[in-house]
């Protein structure tokens, strides 16, 4: 009875172990369109045999459970490639956009910028037929016309562009909730599974955890590490914590400089986002590089057409016979009270595009002739039409500056030497960079150096005047400004700017007004003067309805870093601390758009001697140089530059569109093995099935062969007896 019982046992045993993998399969089937699900198998494990008088005796075989059929270094080999993937589709949606904005106007609207290079060659096609007929007017309106359409197609294409990544923008910020929630969920899973299957593969959950993998890296670009317990732990692809087992980390967002970024644990992220991957990768990419790469080139040329233009043309004389107020190439400036201008003269770089306009209203004042010559003259028609075939000029930012300077040893505790040096902004402004040196005592000197900021007047404007405060900057005492009007009598009245206090707020028009618009419109108020309004919209002040103004505004930067230190010297007079170049000295806040001025003072020259040793002899500033400039000749015209910037454009769209097709293909490839492997493929679970069939069946049949065995051994061979 015990050998026939132990046969029960262990067919009983073998036909629950076949069910277990016939439900297995059965749910299998049953997900197979379900995303994310990976295929799962029966894990089937022999009993411990029994040992019967030496002799051992198998005891059947158990179904331990489910496993699922996955490669986890598949899945993360899947998971960056999806992160580069969307990446570069993100950034090449983006370039289309931007493309189509560049497309020769074939007579329709499906270029909102026209064709800018044929615009240009018009424009100064125009001065070439003006040169033949200088008096001619409708020679004249064609100018106008000329300009008008150029500015028009410039601007709007800045503007587009500024849509553009405005929108991007907002796409940008919208990944942040769904980086937040996908997190969040998998810092939950994890803990399931450490809890449920600490040290197997957990199944459904792990499912799950893949599937919210799988959407964020193709959101940003991630990294994996698989921690104990069935853990995992995901940072950035630069190093910051998003989940720890149990724990999310939330990602934020905030405005800066008027662009979203994106902090994690308290950290700006932006620029790491942007090169890891993943579709805000992608859209920062687009956002922060293409499209501000193209809004610069367009500010480029704004920018030099419209000052080179209206400087030869200010510096000419109208038909009236009404000269600028320019000097021409042979010093001589013109006698007119009011700049003959063209476009709007733009006062910096940044915004040169979107705000190109043709502010001449007035055909008669385009100045063909030159300074001095009568009204047929066609010299300056010829030079502004020479335009076109002259190089641009770039500016360049100062990074290095140096002095060579000798500091007096004999110098009174507390006093002082000076030196100074040009340097100069991204937008081609020049600064008078002052060092000041302070005796501190035994062979050590102090340092402080500073960039005063002169505002230039813009006179663009008949009987106006108008000056670009950087963010935050201040008035201080070297004011100069003269503000001249009539008093109601109509008597003209100059007044000068009154005194302010050294960092007083440039204010507000309120009212009530405040800060030194205060103090202008009491000044004007006070002198009679009437018709005079101050206002102050932004940054810029203006001082409107004056017959005439003169004199500056001086602001100072109001950040800056790294610009105070130490000079240590031996016994010789040689510097030896800081024993290298200082770096990492900035200036900011600077006024009219300039950007940040980031310097480097260059202590050393470059076979490592000092430029700044300490001697008993008077001090005395023997040279200086720096690099950086006002402008720099790039070798291309203004249509050889706008042709260069759309090639680099579409070739820019083409490497792209390549990156993106070879990634897409690698995931494809990558998704069809994992698909091989975690799939469920339908005739492989049928075969699985009838596996599992005929094995149930033949164990079905051992049952019912053993009943008869049993069934005969309690009737002792009667049959009839039990059944």
């Amino acid at each position: 009875m015990g050998t026939i019982s132990s046969a029960f046992s262990l067919i009983s045993g073998a036909l629950d172990a076949d069910q277990s993998a016939l439900s297995i399969v059965a749910n299998n089937v049953a997900n197979a369109n379900t995303p994310g699900y990976t295929e799962e198998t029966a894990t089937f494990q022999e009993n411990q045999p029994v040992t019967i008088n030496g002799v051992s005796y198998g005891s059947g075989v158990t179904e331990t459970g489910a496993t699922s059929l996955r490669d986890r270094v598949l899945e993360g080999r899947l998971d960056q490639q999806q992160q580069l993937a969307s990446s570069s589709s993100a950034r090449l949606t983006a370039l289309n956009s931007v493309q189509g904005l560049f497309t020769p106007d074939s007579g329709s609207s499906s270029s909102t910028a026209g064709d800018i290079g044929s615009d240009i060659t018009t424009f100064f096609s125009s001065f070439s037929s003006l040169e033949s007929s200088p008096t001619n007017s409708s020679l004249r309106e064609e100018v106008l016309s000329s300009a008008k359409t150029l500015a028009g197609d410039v601007s709007n294409a800045a503007a587009s562009l500024n849509s553009q990544s405005s929108a991007l923008d907002e796409e940008a910020s919208g990944v942040t909730s769904q980086v937040n929630s996908l997190t969040t969920s998998i810092a939950q899973l994890n803990q399931q599974i450490i809890s449920t299957s600490p040290h197997a593969d957990a199944g459904t959950l792990e499912d799950q955890r893949q599937q919210d993998l799988s959407q964020l890296s193709q959101l940003i670009g991630i990294n994996q590490v698989t921690t104990q317990d069935n853990g995992l732990s995901v940072t950035t692809t630069s190093g910051q914590l998003l989940v720890s087992e149990g724990s999310s980390f939330q990602m934020t967002s905030g405005s800066v400089g008027g662009a979203t970024h994106f902090f994690v644990g308290g950290t700006d992220a932006t620029a790491q986002l942007a090169s890891g991957g993943g579709q805000l990768g992608g859209i920062l990419t687009a956002r922060d590089q293409d499209i501000t790469g193209a809004l610069g080139s367009l500010n480029q040329l704004a920018y030099n057409i419209s000052t080179n233009v209206n400087a030869l043309n200010n510096a000419g004389t109208d038909l009236n016979g009404t000269e600028g107020t320019g000097t021409n190439a042979a010093g001589v400036t013109g006698s007119g009270s009011a700049p003959l201008y063209i476009f709007n003269q733009p006062t910096a770089l940044a915004g040169s595009a979107i705000n190109m306009s043709v502010t001449m209203t007035d055909p008669s004042q385009i100045a063909a002739a030159e300074l001095g010559q009568g009204t047929g003259d066609n010299t300056n028609a010829t030079a502004m039409a020479n335009l076109n075939s002259q190089s641009l000029t770039q500016s360049t930012a100062t990074t290095i500056f140096s002095a060579t300077q000798n500091l007096d040893s004999l110098t009174a505790l507390n006093g002082t030497a000076s030196s100074s040096v040009t340097i100069y902004d991204s937008q081609g402004k020049s600064y008078n960079a002052a060092v000041t040196y302070t005796n501190e005592g035994s062979n050590t000197w102090g340092y402080s150096i500073s960039v005063p900021d002169t505002l230039a007047a813009n006179t663009s404007v008949a009987n106006q005047v108008s000056y670009t405060f950087g963010s935050g900057e201040t008035v201080n005492t070297g004011t100069d400004l003269t503000i001249t009007g009539k008093t109601s009598g109509g008597t003209t009245t100059t007044i000068v700017a009154p005194a302010v206090t050294s960092g007083e707020a440039v204010g507000s028009v309120g009212p009530p007004s405040t800060g030194y618009v205060a103090t202008l419109v009491a000044a004007i108020s006070a002198a009679g003067i009437t018709g005079v309004t101050v206002g102050k919209t932004g940054s810029i002040l203006t001082i409107t309805g004056a017959t005439s103004t003169a004199g500056s505004l001086i602001a100072d930067p109001v950040a800056s870093a790294n610009s105070t230190g130490t000079l240590t010297f031996n016994a010789s007079g040689t510097l030896v601390s800081p024993s290298a170049n200082v770096g990492g000295i900035t200036f900011s806040g600077l006024s009219n758009g300039s950007s940040t001025l980031n310097l480097s003072w260059g202590l050393f020259a470059t076979g490592g001697a000092a430029n700044i040793t300490q001697t008993a002899l008077a001090s005395s500033q023997t040279a200086q140089s720096q690099n950086g400039s006002a402008g720099v000749i790039n070798n291309q015209t203004a249509t050889n530059f706008y042709s260069s910037f759309v090639s680099t454009l579409g070739a820019t769209v083409s490497g792209v569109q390549a990156e993106n097709t070879a990634e897409s293909a690698s995931v494809t490839q990558l998704q069809t093995q994992n698909n091989a492997l975690s799939g469920v493929n339908l005739n492989d679970e049928a075969a699985v099935m009838s596996k599992m069939e005929s094995t149930y069946q033949a164990g079905s049949q051992v049952f019912t062969m053993l009943n008869t065995i049993m069934a005969a051994a309690l009737n002792l061979g009667d049959q009839t007896t039990v059944a």
